[in-house]
């Protein structure tokens, strides 16, 4: 294939992670080593900075600033969640985009996000075909909640649930010592279908009657009567009782918990968003089993904890954002940069490529064999396949005592076009 010269831009969407500044790390530096790839451009908050032709330099940032950004968490680049139209019904949004990638020789595209994002540049790539651009489009995975398809496992998953398990050893060893006054937990986690997070907790015990001692995911059918003689059982045999929910879990009639407990509403790409379910079981628990509960909620804290981020997920995360590149260089569009896993013991993961296709809009969920029969904890085939990404510590730059973390220069670059939406 011949060698394509251009620039390249590059975005992230969706909810941040500690590591999804690793991959944009791994984009930028990687795109430097390429003399066909001139301007190295940001998209500044996703596809959105597209639109408005918000783009600024990569290549006039300081070197130590951009090697920063592995250590980096949140969305260095500014994020988004705006879900393209269908462009069957409406090409407006497709055509501007095309306007911004002419208007600065953009023939290279990479994209940092979840499932809605990789359905976004699934449909930027097609469109360039249908328009004879030729653009080469490779996403780059991103998401704590570990749901792509066509995936081992998502960048931000290690670190999270690392994280996650952490704080329920913490937490855990907090109210085994209080639990005379205080005898139940019930942790909130993230998790809208896929209870990869809430699952994580589980790799915090370390004997028997350690936190958590029950765990409740989307994949399993919540049942109160059950829900209530778990409960009732630990804690008649502890003297305590952690428990851990995904915020997505559902009754066996297909209701969130937390519709029934909280507010439900809808993102800006459709989705549920969830709160409440932790108040719910503590209502459920005080008044069907008298039992003082304290619920804890973390919310956008599960994801962003660098400081105790898995070197793991932060390398492949890296790995996968400079693979991408490579990818791209030598002909790949409308793939996104995978992993492949060869081994538990010894961990080892491929680098690979997943069709856009296979992963737009899909949701890998736990297997249900990896939950137990009553679908209140985990079995050790998740362990084995978790253990392994929470491995290692990443080395974090401290200034006055506290984490010193990249800051951008934001060099804006000129702007071409009218202001979008203007005639």
């Amino acid at each position: 294939m011949s060698t394509l010269r251009g620039n390249c831009l590059m975005g992230q969407s969706g909810g941040p992670t500690a590591v999804i500044n690793a991959s944009i790390c791994g984009v930028i530096q990687e795109a430097m080593r390429h003399p066909e790839i001139a301007g190295i451009y940001g998209a500044q908050h996703g596809i959105l900075g597209v639109l408005r032709e918000d783009l600024i330099d990569l290549r006039q940032e300081d070197p130590e600033e951009i090697e920063l950004l592995k250590s980096t968490p949140a969305a260095a680049l500014g994020s988004i969640r705006h879900k393209l139209p269908d462009p069957g019904d409406d090409t407006s949004e497709y055509e501007r985009i095309f306007q911004v990638f002419e208007a600065h020789s953009i023939r290279y595209f990479f994209y940092a996000g979840g499932n809605d994002s990789m359905d976004s540049i699934n449909k930027i790539s097609d469109y360039a075909a249908k328009k004879g651009y030729e653009l080469r489009a490779v996403g780059v995975p991103k998401t704590v909640d570990n749901d792509l398809a066509g995936i081992d496992h998502c960048p931000g998953y290690g670190s999270v649930a690392k994280h996650i398990a952490a704080i329920t050893m913490g937490v855990g060893l907090d109210m085994q010592s209080v639990h005379l006054t205080d005898p139940v937990i019930v942790m909130e986690v993230m998790g809208r279908n896929a209870g990869w997070m809430t699952a994580s907790s589980a790799l915090a015990r370390r004997r028997e009657g350690a936190a958590p001692n029950l765990i409740y995911v989307p994949e399993a059918p919540w049942n109160r009567e059950r829900f209530l003689e778990d409960v009732r059982r630990t804690h008649a045999k502890y003297g305590w009782c952690f428990i851990a929910v995904s915020v997505g879990t559902k009754d066996e009639s297909g209701e969130h918990l937390a519709s029934q407990g909280g507010e439900f509403a809808a993102d800006a790409c459709g989705h549920g968003q969830l709160g409440g379910v932790g108040p719910f079981l503590d209502g459920l628990i005080r008044g069907e089993l008298g039992l003082k509960t304290r619920p804890i909620r973390m919310g956008p804290a599960e994801r962003i904890a660098m400081h105790f981020a898995s070197l793991t997920d932060r390398d492949e995360a890296y790995r996968l954002g400079a693979f991408a590149v490579q990818s791209a260089v030598s002909g790949v569009t409308a793939k996104m940069a995978s992993l492949k896993r060869v081994s538990n013991d010894p961990y080892q993961c491929e680098l690979t490529l997943t069709d856009l296709e296979v992963v737009a809009n899909e949701e890998r969920l736990i297997p249900r064999g990896w939950l137990n029969d009553v679908g209140n904890d985990v079995t050790q085939e998740f362990l084995d396949y978790a253990r392994p990404l929470i491995q290692g510590e990443v080395p974090t730059p401290i200034e006055n005592g506290l984490p010193r973390y990249a800051r951008l220069r934001r060099v804006v670059v000129p702007k071409k076009l009218r202001a979008w939406g203007t005639s």
